[in-house]
C-alpha cells in the first residue's frame, strides 16, 4: 500500500455539516457555518476577528492591500517559503526583497532582516515555516524601529504558539491557508486574522467586490471576489470540534519519527526554539549526503520506489525565474536558505498515519542508507 504525503482528516461531522449547509440552500458566502467559523477561529487565534477567504494566497493579497503596499515599495520576505508569499507582493505592484533564514528556526533571521531595510521598505511578511513560529518579538522590534508593519504568514502554522501566544495574534495582520494538505482543511480556503476594527472593515470590503456594507450594490473601491463558501466553512467547523485529537495524533507521529530516525547518521531534524510550540504540519528531515551516503534527491527517489510519497523543501524563491534577475541585481546572498533547500524534505504526516506506517518509512530510510553505502563499497 502506498503511503501518501498527506491525507485530510474528515472523520467527524464534516459530511453531516456539509449536508446541512446544502439542505439549507446557503451554499455560497453566507450562512451559519461562515459565521461560526469566523467566530471560533478568531477565538482560537486570540484576535478580535477572522475573515474567511477563498485561499491562503487571497489572504496574503488582501493583507497587503489593507496595509497599502503598492508600486515602488519593497516588502521583506524569506526566500525559503512557498511561492505565494512573493507572488502576492507582486500582485500589489510591490517588489519582494529576499532575506535569509535563521538556522535555529528556519524562519526569517532578524539580523539579516535588519540589513535588508532600505528607504523603500514598506513592510515585512514573516512566514512561520513548516509550522515553526518566526521570532516575532525580534522582528516586531526591528519593524517598530523603522516604522514598518508586519504580516504573519501562518499558512502552515495552525495553532502554533510563540512564547505562549497563538500564531495569528503576533503581527498587524495574519494569514492562513486551509488547502487540502493542511492540518485543518476545506480543500481550498483561507482566513485573515486581525485585531484592528478599521482594518477588519477594509478587509471585508476588499474581499466582497468592494461593496459598501451599509449600502448594497454601491462600490466605493475596486474589490475582489475572495469569499469562502458556507459549505467549506462547514468542513472547518467540524474539524475544529476535534482539534485536540487531530493535533495530538499528529504530534504522536512526530515523536515516533524522531524516535525511529534519531540514530541514523546523516539524518537531521527541524530545530525547535525553546520558546516555540510548532504546529505538527509536515515532519521535516535534512539529509547530509557525506554522512548519510546519499543525496536528499536520491533518498526521495528510493522512497518513491518503496511506495512512500515525500517532497523536497521549497526551491528558494530568489532562484525562481520571476524573481532571479532582481535578486541577483540586489546582490542577495542567502547561504542558509540554499543549504536547507538542498538538504531538506518532508515525510508523510497526517492524523490517520499508523505507527506501523511510520516504522515502514523509517525502515526504508535506514535501508536506503545501507544500500547506498554497499554500492559505494563495490
Amino acid at each position: 500500500m502506498r503511503i501518501p504525503l498527506a491525507v485530510p482528516d474528515l472523520s467527524g461531522n464534516e459530511e453531516a455539516y456539509v449536508g446541512r449547509a446544502i439542505r439549507s440552500s446557503w451554499i455560497s458566502s453566507t450562512g451559519e457555518y461562515v459565521t461560526r467559523f469566523e467566530r471560533e477561529f478568531a477565538g482560537l487565534c486570540g484576535v478580535r476577528s477572522t475573515i474567511s477567504v477563498a485561499n491562503g494566497t487571497a489572504a496574503l493579497h488582501l493583507a497587503l492591500l489593507a496595509m497599502d503596499a503598492g508600486p515602488g515599495d519593497e516588502i521583506l520576505v524569506p526566500s525559503l517559503t512557498y511561492v505565494a508569499t512573493a507572488n502576492a507582493v507582486r500582485y500589489v505592484g510591490a517588489e519582494p526583497v529576499f532575506v535569509d533564514v535563521d538556522p535555529g528556526t528556519w524562519c526569517l533571521d532578524p539580523a539579516a532582516l535588519a540589513r535588508r531595510i532600505t528607504a523603500r521598505t514598506k513592510g515585512i511578511v514573516a512566514v512561520h515555516l513548516y509550522g515553526h513560529p518566526a521570532d516575532m518579538d525580534a522582528i516586531n522590534e526591528i519593524a517598530a524601529a523603522h516604522r514598518l508593519w508586519v504580516i504573519e504568514d501562518a499558512a502552515e502554522a495552525h495553532l502554533a504558539r510563540y512564547k505562549g501566544r497563538v500564531a495569528g495574534s503576533l503581527g498587524r495582520i495574519a494569514t492562513f491557508s486551509f488547502y487540502g494538505n493542511k492540518i485543518f482543511t476545506s480543500g481550498e480556503g483561507g482566513a485573515v486574522a486581525v485585531d484592528d476594527p478599521a482594518l477588519e472593515r477594509r478587509l471585508r470590503i476588499l474581499r466582497g467586490q468592494g461593496m459598501d456594507p451599509e449600502r448594497r450594490y454601491f462600490f466605493p473601491v475596486t474589490g475582489y471576489n475572495y469569499r469562502l463558501t458556507n459549505v467549506a466553512c462547514a468542513m472547518l467547523c467540524a474539524q475544529f470540534e476535534r482539534r485536540d485529537d487531530i493535533l495530538d495524533r499528529r504530534r504522536r507521529v512526530f515523536l515516533r519519527y524522531r524516535d525511529r530516525l534519531e540514530e541514523i547518521p546523516g539524518i537531521g531534524f527541524q530545530p525547535v526554539a525553546p520558546w516555540a510550540e510548532p504546529a505538527p504540519w509536515l515532519f521535516c528531515i535534512t539529509v547530509d549526503p557525506l554522512t548519510y551516503g546519499m543525496t536528499r534527491d536520491g533518498l526521495i527517489a528510493a522512497l518513491e520506489r518503496e511506495g512512500i510519497e515525500t517532497r523536497p523543501f521549497f526551491i528558494p524563491l530568489h532562484r525562481l525565474p520571476p524573481f532571479e534577475r532582481q535578486s541577483r541585481e540586489r546582490g542577495e546572498e542567502l547561504p542558509v536558505t540554499e543549504r536547507l533547500a538542498g538538504m531538506g524534505m518532508n515525510l508523510p504526516t497526517y492524523s490517520q498515519l499508523t505507527g506501523e506506517q511510520v516504522d515502514r518509512v523509517a525502515s526504508a530510510i535506514r535501508s536506503a542508507r545501507d544500500q547506498g553505502r554497499e554500492r559505494a563499497r563495490r
